[in-house]
């Protein structure tokens, strides 16, 4: 198997964190996104939508979209569970997982692909969408940081998927301006114990 992978990516981070949590190693290739790699007629064989990261099986077909990667490697390496253990733990996990995709990473990419100078140029950007996403955001972050307040991690007790998808938005807020408030105890308490995870550096 290759991961084809973009160090600087959220999504990738998000299958690299879950490799890590699994102890799986796999050979890695990095794509140049900048370089316009992930255009090339090989990837768009991989990836016709030419995102990252991708999951290169040794049959020569491919797995797109981290987090069904990560449903992936959780079916082959199912210790330790980071998509919950049981019909109920799994349905929780997922339902918190969608919604920090949803509600929290999709929001902070809006702000990033329209702000950043990494996107100028190679979209339209509209600062009306970046400043409508930066305060959606921050509302999800109040919603969370309440919920946290009874609970150690997102989904639960235990680190899951959900925690990997929310540290790896709230690492590229740090990028686009959008930290943790101090105010929100909760959060930021929850976000200094996973990022001190090991593998959050992977």
């Amino acid at each position: 198997m290759i991961l084809h992978d973009l160090s600087a990516g959220m999504h990738p981070r998000r299958v690299r964190i879950f490799l890590a949590e699994k102890g799986v190693s796999i050979e890695r290739r990095e794509v140049d996104a900048g370089g316009g790699a992930n255009a090339t007629q090989d990837f768009i064989r991989l990836n016709p939508l030419g995102k990252l990261p991708v999951l290169e099986l040794n049959d020569g077909s491919a797995i797109a979209e981290s987090l069904a990667i990560c449903r992936y490697f959780e079916a082959m390496y199912p210790d330790p569970p980071l998509m919950g253990r049981t019909p109920r733990e799994a349905a929780d996990v997922e339902m918190w997982t969608l919604r920090m995709d949803h509600e929290l990473s999709q929001m902070i990419t809006l702000v990033f692909v329209h702000s950043s100078d990494f996107y100028r140029g190679r979209v339209e950007q509209i600062p009306e969408v970046a400043n409508w996403a930066r305060g959606r955001a921050i509302e999800t972050m109040n919603w969370l940081d309440r919920e946290l307040a009874g609970r150690r991690h997102i989904a639960g007790e235990n680190y899951t998927l959900a925690d990997i998808v929310a540290q790896c938005a709230c690492v590229l807020g740090k990028a686009v301006g959008l930290r943790i408030p101090s105010d929100m105890t909760n959060l930021s308490r929850w976000f200094t114990e996973v990022t001190a995870r090991p593998t959050a550096r992977a």
